[in-house]
């Protein structure tokens, strides 16, 4: 069975708004490593249009747009060839080598979990808080960011119960963030 990994970047007062991270060349490297551990990515809508936005355009021109720096180019470059599976219940239609999971979540996930290979990846708030919710999160990795951005969506919000972790890894970065990675506790 594929693990299903879920990544996000945290603030130490639990902001997960992408803008208060720091984006530097680590986390940009780091994120790309975390993709080459999955077959594919699951994504809410919300995810999947604000990635579409930001990277596409460069990965297939090659141009980049002034706020993307030369160390970006490679994060681009693996959403891009990313096999993605969108969740939606307003979108009609996606492309850039995605489709639509359609049904009910739950057994959707399952079924993709059930297919051989090295994983998927989850990211986003909503879309992880129901898959948690299910219990089918396996692996659960919190980007630590040395901010307090006393604002914004936090972590989870609304789960209605609590989910044991056992921490099985740690990796600090020269920025001070430090990378988590939990597994649930049976």
């Amino acid at each position: 069975m594929r693990p299903l990994r879920y990544s996000i970047n945290v603030t130490l007062d639990g902001c997960c708004d992408h803008r208060a991270g720091y984006p530097d060349e680590e986390l940009h490297a780091h994120a790309t490593e975390l993709i080459a551990e999955a077959d594919a990515l699951i994504l809410g809508r919300v995810v999947y249009e604000m990635m579409e936005t930001a990277w596409r355009p460069t990965a297939e021109t090659g141009v980049r747009p002034d706020w993307m720096e030369d160390w970006m180019v490679p994060f681009a470059g693996a959403i891009h060839a990313a096999r993605k599976h969108v969740v939606s219940s307003t979108l009609e239609h996606v492309d850039w080598n995605a489709e639509l999971l359609r049904g009910e979540l739950g057994p959707a996930v399952q079924a993709l979990k059930q297919q051989p290979g090295k994983g998927l990846f989850v990211g986003g708030l909503q879309l992880p808080l129901a898959l948690a919710e299910l219990g089918l999160i396996d692996e659960y990795v919190f980007v630590v960011q040395p901010r307090l951005a006393g604002h914004g969506p936090t972590l989870f919000a609304g789960l209605s119960r609590h989910v044991e972790l056992r921490l099985v890894s740690r990796r600090e970065f020269g920025s001070g963030a430090v990378v988590l990675r939990y597994e649930p506790r049976p």
